[in-house]
């Protein structure tokens, strides 16, 4: 607390006045991570107009690129993860990482549904699923970034998800 005051310009009291522990400024700092990624979700496909299609790969392309701006603080997230599996708020960091997920999920499944809805997407997708699989790769893609340099998680994520856009979208048959 005296470092981050210290580098705040402020005095070390003064940050309890924000935070009654270093947990509750840590969790503040989740709490701000898991926004951003939010917001990048939310933003990038409330202002696009356009197919299902198009608008699931700008989600796709606006979450890759955001985590990728925010690499400098991605060993936070691992921190935050480690702190899901062990620490003293380990009830709260599961239940914010559980409730992420859950809105991530709902907004992909969302966007995917009304493909199905519109008839762009096939009738058979079980949108829940495919949501859940999506944002695990999302997640795992920045995974592989962090543990190697030359891994690159935007290119990949478009390549991918070209993939999985072609077995959603409906085949028309002409008989």
């Amino acid at each position: 607390m005296a470092e981050i005051a210290a580098c705040a310009g402020i005095g070390k009291g003064t940050i309890y006045e924000y935070f009654n522990s270093k947990e509750d400024l840590f969790f503040a700092v989740f709490e701000w991570y898991m926004k951003q990624s939010g917001a990048a979700a939310t933003v990038s496909i409330s202002v696009l107009g356009g197919s299902a299609a198009s608008r699931l790969m700008a989600l796709s392309d606006s979450l890759i690129r955001t985590w990728v701006t925010m690499m400098d603080v991605y060993p936070l997230v691992m921190e935050f993860r480690a702190a899901s599996a062990s620490s003293q708020m380990r009830k709260r960091f599961k239940a914010a990482f559980r409730h992420g997920y859950e809105d991530f999920r709902n907004i992909v499944s969302s966007l995917i549904q009304n493909g199905v809805e519109l008839g762009e997407f096939r009738s058979d997708i079980d949108s829940d699923a495919t949501a859940a699989a999506l944002v695990g790769t999302w997640d795992a893609l920045l995974l592989q970034a962090w543990f190697d340099d030359n891994f690159d998680p935007v290119t990949t994520a478009e390549i991918f998800m070209t993939v999985v856009i072609n077995g959603l979208v409906r085949i028309h048959h002409v008989e």
